[in-house]
């Protein structure tokens, strides 16, 4: 299984959901989640990280709040935002980010 450095610097965009398990919200962003990756299929790869079991990650990036979404493509960020986000805003958000880079 590839590492979370090798992921985010993939040429492959990766949108990545910081969360926890205690988090209403991050319960919110579930479906959505799902319901994104169908409708983007191969064109985005959308991980998870529990900043209680990855707290380097989270340090890393800065994690304040959860959900926070950070959508990253061959290292560099596109984009950041913190909160539960609907699903299509989401999708036009990501393809927008994507095909601007």
């Amino acid at each position: 299984m590839a590492s979370f450095n090798e992921l985010v610097n993939d040429k492959i965009p990766v949108l990545v959901d910081f969360s926890a398990e205690w988090c209403g919200p991050c319960k919110t962003m579930a479906p959505i989640l799902e319901d994104t990756a169908k409708s983007m299929g191969d064109t985005v790869r959308i991980i998870k990280v529990d900043v209680d079991k990855n707290p380097k990650a989270a340090a890393a990036y800065q994690i304040q709040g959860v959900p926070t979404l950070i959508l990253f493509k061959a290292g560099r960020i596109l984009w950041r935002q913190s909160g539960v986000i609907p699903t299509n805003q989401l999708i036009k958000t990501i393809q927008s980010k994507i095909s601007s880079n």
